[in-house]
């Protein structure tokens, strides 16, 4: 059974770098050829690929987010990481990790196989 599960701070302030982990059981990152994804979904908005790192460890990102995401991963805790960098108020949404099996964009979101439960951050002075 594939699990995932995000954690990190639910409080941002403006400006800041939101940080957030995934950690990953029933699966290893880097054996499949599985790719782990963030996606997030604003309040009253529909869902948002933000990025991939793949099984090989390479990474691809939305053009909208690439200049302020990171997405990196410590395979020896079987973990990713997503860094969003000087956030505002509009980076407000409920955060998820999740994997499958080909690259996937916003369009195509729901390819996902698995995902984590989610994670409401907000970001407010």
């Amino acid at each position: 059974q594939v699990q995932l599960q995000e954690s990190g701070p639910g409080l941002v302030k403006p400006s800041q770098t939101l940080s957030l982990t995934c950690t990953v059981s029933g699966a290893s990152i880097p054996t499949g050829y599985y790719y782990w994804s963030w996606i997030r979904q604003p309040p009253g908005k529909g869902l948002e690929w933000m990025g991939v790192i793949s099984y090989s460890g390479s990474t691809y990102y939305s053009p909208s987010l690439k200049s302020r995401t990171s997405i990196s991963r410590d395979t020896s805790k079987n973990q990713f990481t997503l860094q969003l960098s000087s956030v505002t108020p509009e980076d407000t949404a409920v955060y998820y990790c999740a994997r499958s099996p080909r690259l996937i964009t916003t369009a195509t979101v729901r390819d996902a196989d698995y995902w984590g439960q989610g994670t409401q951050v907000t970001v407010s002075s």
